[in-house]
């Protein structure tokens, strides 16, 4: 059996779409019709993928994308929406979303999608550890301490960040930054990268609105230092 995907829609019509064509190609789809059971189903079935649509009846969707971004940063989400403003799109990165995809969608797209997010959860690494300053970051576990705590990052915040090491001293541009995070066939604008930096740069920075770490170089992308 493929990845556990677990779908959030309220809508039996789509939701019933959506898990058919996600156990045809592999996976192993399930849904909750409301936010309070896809909390449930959260905790009981423990998803590699959550598909979670905002408009829900109870809790909506940002409001779960916030919790379990908080206590699962290993789950991977993607957004379904059927509002394509900017404003939505943004707001879901920044609690925690790792893409989203908008209503209607092609079927191949949120399967392009679902993959290229396993992908890049899933992606070895060469290395067991790197220390800069009080950051040290275990390649093996995936995890990022911070003078002995550990970060609470999301898979994508983690790849991100290891780009940017991987790349000391050397700026990058936005475009450079999506490719490699979230991979060539990801359809999107650089507004993702943007977000995803200042969630890392709260995660990180001792004082994140004068980052010593990750540097904006204006009119290119972004730059990191060792913070000495």
């Amino acid at each position: 059996m493929g990845a556990k995907i677990l779908i959030v829609e309220d809508e039996n019509d789509i939701g019933s779409f959506m898990v058919r064509t996600l156990n045809r190609k592999g996976f192993n789809a399930i849904r909750a019709e409301t936010g309070k059971e896809a909390l449930r189903l959260v905790e009981l079935e423990k998803p590699e993928v959550i598909l979670l649509d905002i408009m829900l009846p109870d809790i909506d969707g940002f409001e779960i994308c916030k919790r379990v971004s908080r206590q699962h940063p290993e789950i991977s989400i993607i957004m379904v929406t059927a509002r394509g403003e900017d404003v939505d799109k943004i707001r879901g990165l920044e609690l925690g979303a790792d893409d989203y995809i908008i209503k209607p969608f092609n079927p191949m797209e949120l399967i392009a999608r679902i993959k290229a997010v396993i992908r890049r959860t899933n992606k070895p690494d060469n290395s067991n550890e790197v220390v800069i300053g009080p950051l040290r970051i275990d390649y093996n576990c995936r995890q990022v301490y911070k003078n002995g705590v550990v970060l609470d990052l999301t898979p994508r915040e983690f790849c991100l960040l290891k780009v940017f090491v991987n790349n000391l001293n050397k700026a990058l541009t936005r475009d450079e930054i999506l490719n490699w995070v979230w991979g060539e066939d990801y359809i999107g604008d650089t507004k993702t990268v943007d977000v995803h930096v200042r969630r890392l740069r709260e995660k990180i920075e001792d004082d994140p609105s004068h980052p010593k770490y990750i540097e904006t170089v204006w009119g290119k992308g972004y730059l990191f230092r060792k913070g000495d």
